[in-house]
Formats: structure tokens, sequence, C-alpha cells
């Protein structure tokens, strides 16, 4: 149960949503968007986050868009990850969106939720990082481009996971976004120019990319970093196998 009250507000305009959050915040009551909810419920009832007023925007129309238009694939932000892994307009996004949590959950959770929440794990944002996407749009040419997306767990089929890598392939060289490994969900230019580094042989390239991590591995209670390197490691060698058919 949620311990603090709130004002809900279910506008049906993007305009009328942008103007109910401003003037909510000039009247101190911390407003917060909502489409799905799961992360407010969760964190509400951990008394993490509170917040006065609470902005529904699952009815506005540009937010539940999923179409495309001039070339490029629109996904409004509160689509659900159901819907998205049910589209397949995108091979590594659907990929992706299915690894999290599970299906009672993805009904709920949104596509901007997942991107936008406090949880640093944010695997849906990772294809976008790929594809050069700009907030929910992204060109067509890149939608079907050969993919890999690996998400490893210590122990369970279901929980938090250790490492998501997911990875497309584009005019001849791989580039990876990863979840799980920092405190946030990266994509580097210095780890993608080890990986495609030919001359090089594959283990050297997945040392030099590890070596090139933007910042500190995780350390927690999923795993230690010595594993969660270990397991990066590995799973680079999986992505490297599945789109380039390299081998140590």
């Amino acid at each position: 149960m949620i311990q603090f009250d709130f004002e809900y507000y279910r506008p049906q305009s993007a305009q009328e949503a942008v103007k109910l959050f401003q003037s909510l915040e000039r009247e101190g009551k911390k407003p917060a968007y909502c489409s799905g909810g799961t992360e407010q419920l969760t964190l509400g009832r951990m008394n993490v986050i509170h917040t006065n007023a609470v902005i529904d925007i699952k009815d506005i129309p540009e937010c539940r868009t999923l179409q495309f238009e001039r070339h490029h694939l629109a996904l409004g932000s509160a689509l659900t990850l159901t819907e998205i892994t049910e589209n397949g307009g995108f091979p590594l996004l659907s990929k992706a969106a299915r690894e999290v949590a599970d299906h009672t959950a993805r009904n709920k959770i949104t596509l901007g939720g997942n991107i936008c929440g406090q949880i640093f794990y944010r695997e849906a944002v990772l294809p976008f990082l790929l594809t050069d996407s700009k907030v929910v749009t992204v060109g067509d040419k890149d939608l079907h481009q050969p993919f890999a997306s690996i998400k490893v767990r210590q122990r369970w089929d279901t929980g938090y996971p250790l490492a998501t890598i997911s990875a497309l392939e584009i005019d001849g060289r791989v580039r990876c976004a990863f979840s799980g490994v920092c405190s946030y969900p990266f994509r580097s230019a210095e780890v993608e120019s080890a990986l495609n580094d030919e001359a090089l042989p594959v283990g050297q390239r997945v040392e030099e990319a590890i070596n090139r991590l933007p910042g500190p591995v995780l350390d927690d209670a999923q795993g230690s970093a010595e594993y969660r390197t270990f397991v990066i490691k590995h799973t680079l060698f999986d992505i490297l196998g599945m789109l380039k058919k390299e081998t140590l």
C-alpha cells in the first residue's frame, strides 16, 4: 500500500499534459508522469519515491503511436512491452523487451517507463542506442539487420540480470549496447572500435573491449565485479560468434 495521498490527472493531449505538469510543479506538488504505473506502485510502497500529483498519459494519442511514418518507425512511450514484442516491426527491440520481467508485468510496463525508470537496467533502451534513434523514432533501414541480444542471469529464468548485451551488424561492423554492466545503460564507440579491429584475434578484441568499458563494472548482490566481467567476456564471444561467425 502506498503511504501517501496524491492527486490523479488524465489529460487527453500532449499539450495538456505539459501545461498540467508545469502548473503542478509551480504549486510545489512534485508531479510525476505515469503510463503503466508499475514503478510508481513498487517504489511508492517502499517509500523510495513520493509525489503529490500523478499525470496518467496512456490515453494521449501520440503516446500510443505504433506505425511507420516516412520510412521511420514511430513508437509511443505508453506502448506496453507486450505490444512491442507482439508487433515485431523491430525484431531486436522485440527480443530485448521480451526478456524484461514476466508476461504479466510486461502487460503493464511501458516502453517509456522502462527507458526512463529509476531501476538502472532499462534494457529497452539498448536497441535504440544501436540504431542512432532520436527519442522514439528510428530509421527503418536498420530495423532488420542481423542482430543478437543475450541476457544472463545468475540462477533463475526470471529476476534481475547480471548483464544484457544487444548487438546489430550494420555495414559489416558490430554495434553493442550494454545494460547491467555499469550503473547505467550505454553504447561505447571505444568498445565497438576494439570489437571491430580485425587486425587482432577475437580473444584480444574482447579483452580490449572490456578494458575500454566506460565505468566500473557493477559489484552488487546479483554478482561480483569479477564474476560479471567473466560473464561479459563470454557473452561478447557469443555475440561475435552469432553475428560474424568468429571463433577463438
